[in-house]
Parts: structure tokens; C-alpha cells; sequence
């Protein structure tokens, strides 16, 4: 049995239900908060619900005693926390729900992990927490003590506090640093999300840094399969890079989307973001020694998002 936090999250949903196909019994935790309209979220619950072998909990995870109680029930041997407060941009308006949620929260989980002598506790950074790195493609062995937005600040010191569970307790702990996650049932303040939304209701589209900026665009189901490697198999402390192999110029990820949709984008652009970063790409020699291989390139992703987004809000 494994405790899913954030599960009805973009990534936690889909961990969750390749989970629930594979026979796995599911503790499901999330608070269902409205940083993004909870009406997705609990789309996304609606459908994991129809598994028996999914049990649901809405609980916040700085609820320590209501964590407690569940883990008391259930007994789970695992732990994925996917839980957290998103986003580079909100961070810098509302610093205290990073602070909250991704250290109080994180904390909570880690406790929790030793009270019950959790056998793998995953959790989900961030490749934000490489900062202003400019050497190319990011590798976990890379300087990571420079982040420049406070989400950032947050996964890494999840990173440092998970290293010292794990001397302190031997709690086995693996960090997965995502990048750029795309796919059905994505959050509405990611990029793919906020491109398509526009350009279907013909709005414009605000392009940052003048469409100057490189990313490894990782499809959701080649996330959740390096993720499923990393639950499987358990190292005493350890920090993977999940990205994609190839790094995409954000223009041609536009270009894919109009040409999916059928309609130009009505292009504005704007400098760069503070806390933005040029470049994400990702060295993923380390995760695929767990036998993870992405297969998904932007053509066919962005076509699933697409069909998917139609179909969800009949456009």
C-alpha cells in the first residue's frame, strides 16, 4: 500500500492511476485548495474514486494529527509526496503558502515517514532549483546553492532536509527534479494550458523574454513512469533529474499547438519574468540506469493535450 499526496494534482493524479491499474492499493491525500479552479481537481478525483482499491482523504498535510490517524488505519509502506504550492511566478506574491506548504508540509511528511517506518519516502523538487546554472544539460551532480525564485528555495531545502532524515533515521529518500510537465489533464497555470486556452477564445498570447527560452518539455505519462522506477526502487538518499531527451525552443512548442488547434496565436511579446529561467535541460544518465527511456516527443503530446482540452471543456 502507498500514500499518494497531491493526488488529485496533475502529476498525482496520473502516479495515482497508473498505481490503481497495476492492481496497487492507493491512500489518496490532498486539500483540494484553490490556487487553481478545484472544479479540475475534483474532475480528476472523480475518476480515481471508481477504483476500490483507492481510498481518499481530504486532508492538508501540515495537518499532522489527521495525517497521523490515517497512517494509524492504513499502515501504508510507502510514500510518494507530490504534494506542494506550485509555481515560480505565485511565489512571488505569495511568499508564506511556499513557506507553509512546501517546508511545515514537507516537514509534517518526513515525521511521519519516521513515526512509521515508511520503507521509500519519494517526493517530488523541482529543475528550478538549478537557478541561473549555465552550464548544459543540468546534472545532479551540478551546484544547486543559488536558486533565484523562492519556490525554488523551498524544493531545495526539501532536498537538504531529506538528506538529514535519511543519516539521521535511514529513512530511504529519493528527490525527483521534474521538468516542465505537460499533458492531459495539466494545470491551468502551465504553459501548454495558458497557450491553448488563449488561442482557442482568441486572446492574446504573452510570450516572456521574446520567445528566447529552451525547455525540456516531459510528457506526463514518460513522468509517471520514471516516477513508478524511483517508488520501486528504493536508495538510501538520492536526487533524479526527470526530463525528456530532447530540449525544445519555446516558439516551435507554440508553432505545435497552433498547428493542432488550427489557428495563429496572437503573439505578445514581453521581457522575462523575475524568477524565470532561460534554460531547462536535463541530464538524465542517472534515471535511466532504473531503465527509464521517454518516448513522447512534443508532436504527439501536444496533440493528446489538445484532444483532451476540446473534449474537457467542449470547445
Amino acid at each position: 500500500m502507498i500514500t499518494i499526496t497531491g493526488a488529485a494534482g496533475f502529476i498525482g493524479y496520473h502516479v495515482c492511476l497508473k498505481l490503481l491499474d497495476s492492481g496497487e492499493h492507493v491512500i489518496g491525500i490532498d486539500n483540494i485548495n484553490n490556487y487553481y479552479d478545484p472544479a479540475l481537481k475534483e474532475a480528476r478525483l472523480s475518476n480515481l474514486k471508481k477504483y476500490e482499491n483507492f481510498h481518499f482523504f481530504k486532508v492538508d498535510i501540515c495537518d499532522f494529527e489527521k495525517l497521523g490517524k490515517i497512517f494509524t488505519n492504513f499502515k501504508p509502506q510507502k510514500i510518494c509526496h507530490l504534494a506542494a504550492q506550485a509555481g515560480v511566478r505565485y511565489s512571488l506574491t505569495n511568499p508564506f503558502a511556499y513557506q507553509k506548504s512546501n517546508n511545515e508540509g514537507f516537514l509534517n511528511m518526513l515525521e511521519i515517514a519516521r513515526k512509521f517506518n515508511i520503507h521509500n519516502f519519494v517526493y517530488a523538487s523541482s529543475s528550478s532549483v538549478y537557478g541561473g546554472n549555465t552550464k548544459l544539460p543540468f546534472s545532479e551532480s551540478d551546484p544547486v546553492e543559488k536558486p533565484i525564485s523562492l519556490y525554488a528555495a523551498t524544493k531545495r531545502s526539501n532536498e537538504l532536509t531529506a538528506h538529514c532524515y535519511n543519516h539521521l533515521y535511514g529513512i530511504p529518500c529519493s528527490g525527483l527534479r521534474f521538468f516542465t510537465v505537460y499533458g492531459p489533464w495539466g494545470r491551468p497555470d502551465m504553459a501548454l494550458f495558458i497557450f491553448t486556452k488563449a488561442i482557442v477564445e482568441n486572446k492574446p498570447v504573452k510570450i516572456f523574454n521574446n520567445g528566447k527560452m529552451i525547455r525540456n518539455f516531459t510528457y506526463i505519462d514518460d513522468i509517471v513512469d520514471g516516477v513508478i522506477r524511483v517508488i520501486n526502487n528504493p536508495k538510501p538518499y538520492e536526487i533524479y533529474n526527470i526530463g525528456n531527451d530532447k530540449a525544445e525552443n519555446l516558439m516551435d512548442f507554440i508553432s505545435e499547438i497552433e498547428k493542432n488547434i488550427g489557428k495563429k496565436a496572437i503573439r505578445e511579446f514581453a521581457p522575462i519574468q523575475p524568477g524565470d529561467v532561460v534554460e531547462t535541460v536535463a541530464d538524465i544518465s542517472k534515471i535511466k540506469e532504473l531503465g527509464y527511456v521517454p518516448e513522447t516527443n512534443i508532436d504527439s503530446g501536444i496533440k493528446n493535450f489538445i484532444s483532451w482540452y476540446n473534449s474537457f471543456y467542449k470547445t
